[in-house]
């Protein structure tokens, strides 16, 4: 797993890290048993504070998602993937699709990025929970 930190995103790098092994673990990239890399190969990569990833893997730890193994590393305790979400599901399939179609009539990340957002906003302001078998959002 390489993590990527925005600097400018305003979002706190531990917090940046944290979201992205969530994503990670969502999307069936990182699984039960994966190893995360050290604070020293986090180091390495992007040039952050050890402290921070260690703030990072703290709070995952606290979430009950990966699990500290002294002299070892950071191992993943529980996925959150879903079917649903493998690289080769119909959703993805669709979405990829559509994120094509978006790129070809002009839009840029950005306004990508906006107008999921926006969807997502929609359609989970219009209901009063998750439907039936969703689990309820968690925040990073």
């Amino acid at each position: 797993m390489e993590f990527r930190i925005d600097r400018r995103s305003g979002v706190a790098t531990y917090l940046q890290l944290v979201t992205q092994v969530k994503q990670a673990l969502r999307l069936g990239v990182l699984e039960p048993g994966d190893r995360l890399p050290t604070a020293r190969e986090v180091v390495a990569a992007t040039a952050i504070n050890p402290n921070t990833v260690l703030k990072a893997y703290r709070e995952l730890e606290r979430e009950g998602l990966v699990e500290p193994r002294p002299g070892a590393g950071t191992f993943v305790r529980r996925s959150l993937s879903h079917p649903q979400t493998a690289a080769d599901s119909p959703l993805r399939l669709d979405l990829a699709a559509w994120m094509e179609r978006a790129r070809e009539a002009g839009l840029g990340r950005e306004d990508i990025t906006a107008l999921i957002a926006a969807a997502v906003d929609e359609s989970f302001s219009t209901t009063s929970g998750p439907g039936p078998g969703q689990p309820r959002e968690e925040t990073a």
